[in-house]
């Protein structure tokens, strides 16, 4: 009986499979009754039960995961060739359960409606509409720069934790919930994650556990960064698969929060994508921008520079080129590169407000 219920949800990937392709052709519904449905539902549930806990319930399960599957490929390697089929129908069976729970406790998001649709903003912009909004986001950056500093030569230094920066983080969400009530972010499950070191030679700065609902951290990113990052992570929680949009929601997140160093980080990773596009348009205007951005701006993303290139290493292209492949498989069509989409919603969302 049981090996018969083994070979049937083992052959139930296929269906599986077909059902989400079918799916993802109805973003609409998708959004409906899945991103405005189950999901908030499973996913409130699940940081009811784990965002109390202080480490990462996520990080323990992949471990532990991770170790029994080496070590059950390593004790059943003899079947492969003396019972190959039942030793098929255990793998596809494990399989089935992990591709179920993926989309339906997280993976369905990446099927919804994009973000500008959600919230009417236009993606159409000029270049002279990216450069005015980049002088907005310069003055900004500057100002907050030197009310933190005192000094435009010095660049930041946050005088908190890590931990109290993740304690900080729900400020902004609640602000930017009173505007825009679809991005409202409750209960909190936001977690250092017990695997930076590694994450960071892989290149990665967090990323959320869809299977427990918790936002990972890597604990070890610059500071400054970190609170752009927390808000980024807690973007994938409230339901957001594509990085463009979360990293949209994320500086909104920070720029919403009271705190000023959240503010700052917020920012200034705006200012960094915005300054991106601008230096593949238009290569003099880029130079003439970047000259007016204070000089601890400038140090603190050569603090990041740093950071990341100490980290680099022969393995991360194939880490990054494997999570691209499983975005664009998962109708990202411009996998973790797809900076012009964000500057777009940047670029729309801020050319009529005042900064």
């Amino acid at each position: 009986m049981l090996q018969k219920i083994k070979v049937i949800i083992a052959f139930s990937l296929i269906p599986q499979y077909a059902l989400i392709q079918l799916a993802s052709k109805y973003p609409e519904a998708i959004e409906r009754y899945y991103s405005h449905g189950i999901y908030p539902f499973t996913s409130r549930v699940l940081r009811y039960l784990l965002g109390w806990i202080p480490f990462s319930v996520g990080d323990l399960i992949l471990g532990g995961v991770l170790l029994y599957s080496v070590r059950w490929l390593i004790v059943n390697r003899k079947r492969i060739i003396k019972d190959f089929k039942a030793w098929l129908i255990d793998v596809f069976f494990a399989v089935a359960l992990v591709f179920f729970a993926f989309y339906f406790f997280w993976g369905m998001n990446y099927y919804r409606l994009p973000i500008h649709k959600t919230l009417n903003i236009s993606t159409a912009y000029t270049t002279e509409m990216l450069t005015e909004v980049t002088k907005k986001l310069i003055s900004k950056s500057n100002a907050i720069h030197f009310s933190i500093t005192k000094n435009d030569t010095l660049q930041v230094s946050v005088p908190y934790s890590r931990k109290e920066l993740l304690q900080k983080s729900a400020n902004g969400y609640k602000a930017l919930a009173q505007q825009h009530p679809k991005l409202a972010h409750n209960t909190t499950s936001t977690k250092l994650c017990l695997y930076s070191l590694p994450q960071a030679y892989m290149g990665f700065s967090g990323y959320i556990n869809p299977f427990t609902n918790e936002a990972q951290v890597n604990y070890l990113t610059p500071l400054y960064q970190l609170p752009d990052t927390i808000c980024h992570e807690q973007a994938h929680q409230i339901g957001y698969a594509a990085e463009n949009e979360t990293n949209f929601i994320g500086n909104l997140a920070a720029i919403y929060n009271n705190n000023l160093y959240f503010k700052y980080s917020g920012y200034v990773s705006a200012l960094k994508d915005c300054l991106n596009e601008v230096y593949r348009r238009d290569r003099k205007q880029y130079a003439t921008l970047a000259k007016s951005i204070n000089s601890g701006i400038r140090k603190n993303y050569q603090e990041s520079r740093d950071f990341w290139d100490a980290y680099e290493n022969p393995l991360e292209p194939l880490f990054k080129s494997s999570y691209n492949t499983f975005l664009k498989a998962n109708k990202q069509s411009k996998g973790i590169k797809s900076y012009s989409y964000v500057v777009a919603l940047l670029v729309n969302y801020f050319k009529d407000k005042e900064l």
